[in-house]
């Protein structure tokens, strides 16, 4: 009896804005246990350069063109619509690395600090992150 491989558009394509290393699941989960549930905002620079900032959920005012690109461990993470518009072609992974966190991101007494770092999607991911079509905006 042969067997043969499914074609590859069978084979399913993550379609995610945005994913975490297991270094910043660890620091999510270390953060969500001291401070309750959590929230990030991509800062677009000014005080903090351009770093993921995390914050305790609703401590952080959203506006009505602030994009939800995904969660990660359990926590929404957006970024505001104009640099959404100049990132939308990549696919953001969120770190922990040894440093100081922004001013005003929970992690910053730890020791550690959230890193983005990119990459273009692919062909196929691009494709299915089209297909899912808009992120959603604003905090609702």
């Amino acid at each position: 009896m042969t067997t043969t491989a499914p074609p590859v558009s069978a084979t399913p394509v993550s379609a995610t804005r945005v994913s975490a290393t297991p270094e910043a699941v660890a620091l999510i989960e270390r953060l969500h246990a001291q401070h309750g549930p959590l929230m990030f905002h991509q800062s677009g620079g000014c005080c903090d350069g351009s770093a993921p900032m995390c914050f305790a959920r609703g401590e952080f005012m959203l506006g009505d063109s602030d994009v939800l690109l995904g969660e990660i461990a359990g926590t929404p993470f957006y970024m505001s619509g104009s640099q959404f518009a100049y990132w939308e072609h990549t696919h953001l992974i969120i770190d922990a690395v040894p440093g100081n966190g922004g001013m005003f991101s929970l992690e910053r007494p730890t020791g550690l600090r959230f890193l983005t770092r990119s990459r273009l999607y692919g062909d196929d991911e691009w494709a299915a992150i089209e297909a899912l079509g808009p992120p959603p905006r604003g905090a609702g």
